[in-house]
């Protein structure tokens, strides 16, 4: 056959041209063949096979079969967990590991080991501490979960000089990026309940706050080209067969430019395990199909779909539709008619230094200091030359790669990372991290006896917290604090707590104890985590992670189940708030804690007094709003946003200032504080952070310019986002520091 004959190989059609031919070509055997995620391949027209599904969260992954590991290319550099990441709040080094990604996944798929569409990232917000994916994700605050969502995909998917085209949907893609779970997905198998048949009761305001923030900014600032939906019902509707989910917000409001696909087995757990509307594998195909989605990352859709539409239940003109945005897309990678500027990769862009060294950085950048009692930490080297190691997580490896990962370039294990700093002795403590007995204490606390410096490295893995597998408690497994307790009372010198985990953890017996010197939260940190964690503690790095998570103290469980979903407190149930925007209970840790070597103060340099006066015109209505005193009156409380035009910015710089003597990192974070008086409103949301370099005793500017309505919306019971008028203001982190910004409205 002559293929340049074929309209959808003329490489001189725009895409939609091309597609739309290739899709005329098919018979509707052939068409429902192509959309589960192990496409069959077309001989007749010269179309390969594909599998769509390979893994990227945090390295290239091989759990997708899309993409493997051989002899040629054995592993590919694997970075810490998103979690992890997310504490270094550096939106440069997002993208920077994002880019790296993209670069081995390229030259896996030039040597036939590897896709180009990856499902990744995840990006649903943490609403509870319980949560087992919690590694996956970039934490509770909606905006942080969106600017690392907007990120990453960006590396991913990027090809440099082509980022913003006038038709976004023509843009070349290095790889293809996913945002999921879509939406509100965020219980996995918690006591009788799990993923597969939870129905999430969200409010319509809890909706667009929280569960669909991140995923508008992913496509709308990260143009990703693909969303998974969840397996989740929200309100009784599947997300994978909501037209209003899909069609109407992804695609008609959003303008989605890519394909929509369900999570796995999701089309036949509607059927199966649903058992949603008692339909047929039929008219389940249907449904779905006729609510957006295009590909089915399983078989119902090349089992059913062929007869669904003989059946009169589906309609073969949206089967066409569906393929041509995955056509599409497999255009726009490259995948027919290759990516010259890729071709040249191979097995020796896999596991380069400079991506080993940037897993590195990235371990450090998001290692957080929750405690240093006495200004122990950094050890000097010289003067603790004999180490104790201890710990079921102290020659941790593979736990330190957390789940979605792939087979590491290396490891370097805690033990291996001190070991680089003086003599080790080294004692597990529990024979796993599950801790079961005591058996193994006694020789740690003998070690404990002869080292100048004591590190214990404690916490959770996989067999705790992971995907399918929630948590029940917020303490350390088994018999850790015994572990840890002993330990420190039998230490001859200073006791360093590391603590390994996704979700937080209540450490309070071992914040309390004076014996415990310093205490370094290090998620799950990748191949290079030993490393990482040993320049910390001896001082090679002054450590500026922040929590991207609120750490809640062990009794938040007892509270209220993990299957309520409002963020704002219950009352009639007497159930707090969650996360740091609604929750005003102790804890052990606040979202966005974290300590350094040296101290930092803020200074406004611009006016701390902002007016932002707003005109409005006839046609625009003002809104009233629920307010906490009944007997105040404005002559207009707030007007919804999108009756706006939202140009009004907040301008303003903050003169950072190292006030000690270690050159160190400052994540400055920018909170916006509503209004007074409106019922319902977080206590604050981050609407900006920046992490910037100071040495010591010097300073840095850092600029911010935030869209007022963007910055100070605040959205109702009603779902409607509205920007309140009144006296709002702008908070910096935990610094007095703060700039009031008046908005008023006038016709």
């Amino acid at each position: 056959m002559n293929m340049s004959a074929i309209g959808y190989c003329d490489k001189s059609l725009p895409y939609e041209v091309r597609a739309k031919d290739l899709v005329d070509r098919l018979t509707l055997a052939e068409k429902v063949q192509q959309m589960g995620n192990n496409a069959s391949s077309i001989p007749r027209l010269g179309l390969p096979a594909y599998n769509w599904w390979s893994e990227a969260l945090h390295g290239v992954s091989n759990v997708g079969p899309g993409t493997f590991f051989t002899e040629i290319v054995p592993g590919a550099t694997s970075f810490p967990t998103v979690i992890h990441t997310t504490a270094a709040f550096n939106q440069s080094l997002w993208n920077a590991i994002g880019k790296v990604v993209s670069t081995e996944a390229r030259a896996m798929y030039n040597l036939g080991q590897g896709g180009l569409t990856y499902w990744s990232p995840n990006i649903n917000p943490v609403r509870d501490p319980r949560w087992g994916r919690i590694t996956e994700t970039s934490g509770e605050d909606p905006f942080v979960v969106g600017v690392y969502g907007a990120n990453y995909v960006r590396g991913l998917q990027d090809v440099e000089g082509q980022e913003h085209t006038a038709d976004p949907g023509s843009r070349p893609l290095k790889v293809s990026a996913c945002c999921k779970h879509y939406a509100a997905y965020d219980v996995d198998n918690w006591y009788e309940f799990d993923r597969l048949k939870f129905d999430a009761q969200v409010t319509e305001q809890d909706m667009v706050e929280t569960f669909l923030r991140p995923f508008e900014m992913c496509v709308k600032d990260g143009d990703v080209s693909s969303v998974m939906c969840s397996y989740n019902q929200v309100n009784k509707v599947p997300t994978c067969a909501d037209p209003i989910l899909l069609k109407q917000t992804l695609r008609e409001e959003w303008k989605l430019n890519g394909y929509i696909v369900s999570d796995c087995d999701s089309v036949e757990v509607i059927h199966k395990e649903q058992r949603w509307l008692d339909d047929t594998p039929e008219e389940a195909v249907a449904q779905t199909l006729k609510a957006g989605l295009d590909l089915d990352c399983g078989v119902t859709y090349p089992n059913a779909l062929e007869n669904s539409v003989k059946q009169g239940k589906a309609n073969e003109a949206e089967i066409d539709t569906s393929l041509k945005y995955l056509y599409v897309v497999l255009m726009r990678l490259g995948f027919f008619d290759g990516s010259p500027s890729f071709t040249s990769l191979g097995k020796d862009d896999v596991c380069t230094q400079d991506h080993i060294e940037l897993a590195a950085e990235a371990a450090r950048e998001g290692i957080v200091l929750l405690n240093n009692v006495d200004a122990t930490l950094p050890l000097n080297p010289d003067a603790f030359k004999t180490l104790a190691i201890i710990g079921p997580l102290a020659n941790a490896t593979k736990q330190m790669l957390g789940n979605y990962e792939g087979l590491p370039c290396q490891y370097v294990s805690p033990l291996s990372g001190f070991s680089a700093f003086g003599q080790v002795i080294y004692e597990q403590g529990c024979p796993n991290v599950k801790c079961p007995n005591d058996t193994l204490i006694l020789q740690a606390t003998e070690a404990a006896k002869q080292a100048d410096a004591t590190i214990l490295v404690v916490g959770t893995d996989r067999t705790i917290e992971e995907e399918s597998r929630d948590r029940y408690d917020l303490l350390l497994p088994g018999l850790q604090k015994d572990l840890i307790n002993q330990v420190a009372n039998a230490s001859k010198g200073p006791v360093i707590l590391v603590v390994m985990s996704a979700g937080g953890v209540d450490i309070s017996f071992a914040k309390d104890n004076n014996r415990i010197k310093g205490i370094l939260w290090v998620g799950h940190p990748g191949q290079e985590g030993g490393r990482a964690i040993a320049d910390v503690v001896f001082g090679k790095y002054n450590p500026g992670g922040r929590l991207p998570l609120t750490w809640y103290t062990a009794d938040y469980v007892s509270k209220l189940p993990m299957t309520s979903m409002p963020l704002r407190p219950v009352e009639e149930k007497g159930y707090p708030g969650r996360t740091y925007k609604f929750f005003n209970g102790s804890v052990v840790y606040p979202f966005a804690y974290g300590l350094s070597y040296t101290t930092f103060n803020y200074k406004v340099t611009t006016p701390t007094n902002v007016s932002i006066p707003i005109k409005l015109n006839k046609n625009q209505q003002c809104r009233e709003l629920e307010l906490t005193d009944t007997s105040v009156e404005q002559p207009c409380p707030s007007v919804v946003v999108n009756d706006l035009t939202c140009e009004d910015k907040i301008a303003f710089e903050v003169e950072v200032q190292n006030t000690g003597d270690k050159d160190g990192n400052e994540v400055v974070i920018v909170y916006s504080k509503p209004a007074e008086g409106i019922v319902g409103t977080p206590f604050k949301q981050v609407v900006g952070f920046e992490r910037v370099f100071v040495a010591a005793k010097q300073s840095q500017k850092v600029k911010f310019e935030l869209n007022a309505c963007k910055s100070l919306n605040i959205v109702d019971s009603s779902g409607y986002r509205i920007l309140p008028s009144g006296l709002h203001k702008i908070a910096l982190g935990t610094s007095s520091e703060q700039i009031e910004v008046d908005v008023s409205f006038a016709r």
